[in-house]
């Protein structure tokens, strides 16, 4: 290998390899992960707009008592609809998506380990989430709540398509985030940049490869779960059937053990974002960096030891909860490891109070709030009293919504620029924080207060003269407040990309290697790939950092004609071989389909289940007939 910089005729060979086909069918059959990466997250926010308007619908009925804005029967689907999009169709997909378009920039790669594979993952999500919303739009939506207990979601006691809907399209979904999980893993661990070695890997592929193996063992027993749901009520099986011997408290086992996790797949990825934007806006490295890498880890591996948090009023014995009781305060340990991490950067450093900056802020402020009150629910005695109220709706937002969302649109700020090399507008931004943290707050503080009232989680409507009248009118002000919020930010949103101030390639001066390319990257990232011999390796020693040159390495000459990328190995990223990529293909796109038909079969007529396996057979043999060159040593 050489080290000597790119030449042009390199980087027009590599821009004429890497090209999409033109037109519609070059569009579907694109695989490049910023591609897919940028579908993930444009189709997530479109989800996150839909499941907001949902939930206005909800605070607006509960705004006064015996309110009739919406019957009962399409009030049970909007919650369900809307605690299902969120959790499976906004949080995870965008932080997939954000992974799948960064990682690569920032291990300095030139794209996934496996390309059809991740274009595969974004079409099946894209059509479970159709599927899914096309339920509520004929009137059949699941309506059991997005965690479906049985015996409520069985046979016996939901008639009729909706519950089959959930279980058919959640199923799908696993598939999805299943194949964005591979993807991830195999990209950190086997094509790093030459000199990365694991302790030099920047926090966020830190927070992404401990996501995606998190993934990868939380997400079965979901699929599991859910297939029994689907036995139960397609072939009259009885796994949570008690009167034929079954056991409904299954259910919460198998989903717990997935859901809890869930939550830290959702806050790990955006620990791990922080951790990039705080050390960008405060001029230095992350203070205790190998400490945040540890606390990352912890939280990956206790997180799995927290289920039965949700099952203290199930009548489980005493003495075992308590180990559980014992696991949910202990994992508060490494998240605070992060959070002094964070604060002593911003004390040590110089700080630049950018948009992306203030996002991360409000979301120290917000996740604060919502630890202490997640280390009241861990107390069985208090979580016995309130478990059910809405003081659990008040937890579980300031943890989801304050720890979860506003960092997403830190990231949103802080990366857009490298997206479309273009700068998200400051007034319009400035506006969308503070609403969002003004509505946030006046939505969600007056729940801990019903719920301490006695009111009840997912209730259609209330009699009046129960106390709770003036809190929950404050709730659906503040909802009605965070989506002025949100309307400020797409707007922001569309005049920025079409007219926005041109951002440069760096414009936040910052030291990981996505900023070592253009704003936004040409199609094959790197024309040289990058050496790195630091963690920060764009900038120098000294208290003022500042970008220098990365030492690039060569491997291609501009004799090639296909895509590729360098393997090395897994823990000191030394050079193995060349791999070389396959180029954009349709069979994702006709596997995807014809998989979703054979789901959507399933709830529907079992004669589709035959037509869309036939046809992902079909769709199997084109894609493994379009097969990969073998890899090569690197020249």
């Amino acid at each position: 290998m050489s080290t000597a910089p790119a030449e042009p005729d390199l980087r027009q060979t590599l821009a004429r390899v890497w090209a999409n086909k033109p037109g519609l069918v070059g569009a579907l059959g694109q695989v490049n992960h910023k591609t897919i990466g940028v579908r993930y997250m444009v189709t997530a926010l479109a989800f996150f707009v839909v499941g907001g308007l949902e939930a206005l619908v909800i605070r607006a009925q509960l705004a006064s008592p015996n309110a009739g804005l919406v019957s009962p029967e399409l009030y049970n689907q909007l919650f369900t609809m809307h605690g299902s999009t969120m959790m499976f169709l906004f949080v995870v997909p965008f932080l997939e998506g954000l992974a799948i378009y960064l990682v690569p920039l920032m291990i300095g790669t030139r794209d996934m380990a496996f390309p059809r594979l991740n274009a595969f993952g974004y079409w099946v999500y894209l059509f479970a989430g159709l599927a899914l919303h096309v339920g509520l739009l004929a009137g059949v939506a699941p309506d059991a709540g997005w965690f479906n207990y049985p015996p409520l979601s069985g046979p016996g006691y939901s008639l009729g398509p909706h519950i089959d809907y959930w279980v058919a399209t959640i199923t799908l979904l696993e598939v999805a985030a299943l194949a964005a999980a591979v993807e991830l893993i195999v990209t950190i661990l086997r094509q790093r940049a030459p000199g990365m070695t694991l302790s030099r890997m920047p926090l966020f592929v830190w927070s992404a490869l401990v996501m995606a193996f998190m993934i990868v063992f939380a997400m079965p027993p979901l699929v599991v779960t859910s297939l029994f749901l689907g036995l139960d009520r397609f072939a009259g099986m009885h796994f949570f059937n008690v009167a034929a011997g079954g056991e409904p408290l299954l259910w919460q086992h198998l989903f717990w053990f997935f859901g809890h996790p869930d939550v830290y797949i959702m806050l790990v990825p955006v620990q791990g974002a922080v951790s990039m934007i705080v050390p960008a806006f405060a001029r230095r490295p992350l203070a205790g960096y190998r400490w945040a890498v540890l606390s990352l880890v912890a939280i990956g591996f206790v997180s799995f030891g927290l289920w039965v948090h949700h099952m203290y009023a199930a009548g489980l014995p005493v003495l075992g909860t308590s180990f559980f009781a014992g696991a949910s305060m202990m994992i508060t340990i490494p998240s605070a490891v992060l959070i002094f991490a964070w604060i002593l950067t911003l004390w040590r450093g110089r700080l630049r109070l950018e948009l992306p900056l203030l996002f991360v802020i409000g979301f120290l402020v917000l996740l604060i709030l919502g630890g202490i009150t997640g280390i009241m629910l861990a107390s069985q005695p208090f979580d016995t009293q309130v478990h059910d109220t809405y003081f659990v709706v008040a937890h579980f937002h300031y943890v989801l919504f304050g720890g979860v969302v506003f960092p997403i649109f830190a990231a949103i700020y802080y990366w857009f620029p490298k997206v479309t090399g273009r700068m998200l507008g400051k007034r319009l931004g400035h506006a969308h924080f503070w609403l969002f943290l003004l509505g946030f707050n006046v939505t969600f503080f007056p729940m801990h207060l019903l719920g301490f009232d006695g009111m009840p989680r997912r209730v259609y409507t209330y009699l009046p003269g129960l106390g709770w009248e003036s809190n929950n009118l404050l709730a659906t002000i503040g909802a009605f407040i965070l989506a002025l919020g949100a309307l400020a930010f797409t707007i922001n949103f569309f005049a920025s990309l079409l007219g926005g101030r041109r951002a440069g390639d760096d414009p936040w001066q910052a030291g990981t290697l996505e900023w070592a390319t253009a704003s936004p990257p040409p199609i094959y990232n790197f024309a040289a790939l990058p050496a790195v011999d630091d963690l920060e390796p764009r900038w120098t020693e000294g208290p003022d950092p500042r970008p220098r040159p990365v030492a690039s390495v060569a491997f291609d000459a501009p004799g090639d004609v296909r895509r590729e990328v360098l393997a090395t190995t897994a823990l000191d990223a030394r050079p193995e071989h060349r791999v070389p990529l396959p180029a954009s293909s349709l069979w994702p796109l006709a596997l995807a389909a014809s998989v979703t038909l054979a789901f959507v079969g399933a709830m529907t007529h079992l004669g589709l289940v035959v037509v869309g396996a036939a046809l992902s057979a079909l769709a199997l043999v084109g894609w493994f007939r379009q097969a990969n060159p073998a890899p090569e040593a690197p020249r």
